[in-house]
Order: structure tokens, then C-alpha cells, then sequence
């Protein structure tokens, strides 16, 4: 992968890191369908967070790990297999 990706994907993180904490809403009693807006905050974020890392794992797991030649290591690119089990053969 490129270095644009893995510096966005960690703008994302740090992005998402810094949003956990509603720190505005701290002191607000403000209630929706019974709820303190807060927790609607949370369920929001949880929300957002199972998104982003559903797309960051099916797209761009395993970004910026590679070896010192420049190569993936990718299993899928190797010779040898795994079996159920977890042995290589």
C-alpha cells in the first residue's frame, strides 16, 4: 500500500481516538427518547468505529506491514499453506 493510505487510515484512527470522550456534552442533562444525550453519542460512535473497521479489514488490513525488501507478507502470496489446524505445511 501507499504511504497517502497509511498516514490517512492513522488520521482516521487518531480521529476516532479523539472523539471516544464527548467532552462537550459533559454536564448536559439533555435527555432524547428518554436517554441522556451522551449514551446516544456512544451509540453513535460505537456505531461509526464498527464501520470504519470493517472497512479498514476488508480493504487495507495488514497496511504498512512489510518486510524490509519492500514485500508483503502476505500468506496468500507464500508457497506453503496452512491447514485447518493451524500447521504449516
Amino acid at each position: 500500500m501507499s504511504r497517502p493510505a497509511l498516514w490517512g487510515w492513522i488520521a482516521v484512527a487518531i480521529g476516532l481516538s479523539a472523539l471516544t470522550i464527548p467532552w462537550f456534552l459533559w454536564g448536559d442533562a439533555t435527555l432524547v427518547a428518554g436517554v441522556p444525550l451522551w449514551l446516544w453519542w456512544h451509540v453513535g460512535w460505537m456505531g461509526l468505529a464498527s464501520l470504519v473497521f470493517w472497512l479498514f479489514a476488508r480493504r487495507f488490513w495488514g497496511l504498512g506491514i512489510e518486510s524490509a525488501d519492500g514485500s508483503s507478507d502476505d500468506p496468500s502470496r507464500s508457497a506453503s499453506r496452512v491447514d485447518a489446524g493451524g500447521e504449516r505445511r
